[in-house]
């Protein structure tokens, strides 16, 4: 799993690529909380860009839902975009749009 994350006119995009699952979750977690401590001072809103996720089980909601608390906790909303079809289906059966909007 690789993140890439940029802040761009307040908006801290936040680029996944790869497998959220189980086995690469936590170091995930970890480049993502990076980020959010480093760029949330200057950033408005915060988009999860899944384009390249090639696999995501409920771990990868697990931790959507994380994160989705931390960026609450600075007050910063939390969006979801370009999903592959295969996440996206899972990221509706989960609910998780209820939280976190698709751009």
């Amino acid at each position: 799993m690789q993140v890439r994350a940029r802040l761009d006119d307040k908006i801290l995009y936040m680029e996944l690529s790869g497998e959220i699952d189980q086995h690469n979750a936590a170091r995930t977690r970890q480049a993502v909380d990076q980020y959010a401590d480093h760029y949330c001072a200057n950033a408005e809103k915060a988009v999860f860009d899944l384009q390249n996720v090639s696999f995501m089980d409920s771990t990868g909601i697990g931790f959507l839902i994380g994160r989705y608390k931390k960026f609450t906790r600075y007050g910063i909303p939390v969006y979801i975009a370009n999903p592959s079809t295969a996440t996206n289906r899972i990221l509706q059966m989960s609910g998780i749009y209820t939280l976190i909007p698709k751009l």
